[in-house]
């Protein structure tokens, strides 16, 4: 999810996205962080997905919400590289134009730091082209392919307005747990930042 403060506005959806609005298509939107749990925009179908190709990280700076200018967060992104587990989600025919309009929204704020772009996904009922958030390594939010510890020293010391950095990996890593997938990195993520901020303390 990006940082949608005062000062932004989404950027405007070129016109391969708009023209889904119309419904004449199926759908589908992967997701791999918060958009999993989050129950703002409209589907219809939910079912766990594997994407190729592609890894959930802490990749993209937070200057907002979990973070600050002068000490900047992390938050999730979906990069190049490796499989990620997560859910893929059918928008409604009828309420296509609305969702697709929430997602844009909420992801697609100026500076723009994602592409949405189509990629097959492998379901229990086999392939679905579905369409994923990645991050573009070309954005200066983008901080690139940080080692675990630099991660974890960054998250944690940063906070922002919606709280600390690492009470939202340990939400993140919950909202997995609880749906099914693991994910070893975030684990041994959770735990090296746990020390550190023990030490801090």
């Amino acid at each position: 999810m990006t940082e949608e403060g005062s000062n932004f506005c989404p950027d405007p959806m070129p016109p391969e996205i708009a023209a889904l609005r119309d419904g004449s298509e199926s759908v589908w939107i992967f997701a791999y962080g918060s958009l999993m749990w989050d129950r703002e925009f409209l589907r219809i179908a939910a079912e766990p997905a594997l994407l190729h190709g592609y890894h959930r990280r802490f990749c993209i700076y937070s200057y907002d919400y979990r973070g600050t200018r002068t000490r900047p967060g992390l938050t999730l992104g979906l990069d190049r590289g490796g499989t990620c587990r997560g859910m893929v989600f059918r928008l409604p025919p009828e309420g296509v134009a609305e969702a697709i309009d929430t997602l844009w929204s909420r992801e697609m704020t100026a500076p723009r730091v994602y592409d949405m772009r189509r990629l097959p996904v492998r379901t229990a009922g086999g392939r679905i082209l579905a369409f994923a958030f990645t991050v573009r390594r070309d954005h200066p939010d983008y901080a690139g392919r940080l080692t675990l510890e630099q991660t974890a020293q960054i998250i944690a010391g940063a906070a922002g307005r919606r709280g600390t950095n690492r009470d939202y990996l340990a939400d993140t890593l919950r909202h997995l747990a609880h749906l099914g997938f693991a994910d070893e990195r975030l684990v041994r993520l959770v735990e090296r930042v746990r020390v550190l901020a023990s030490a801090r303390s």
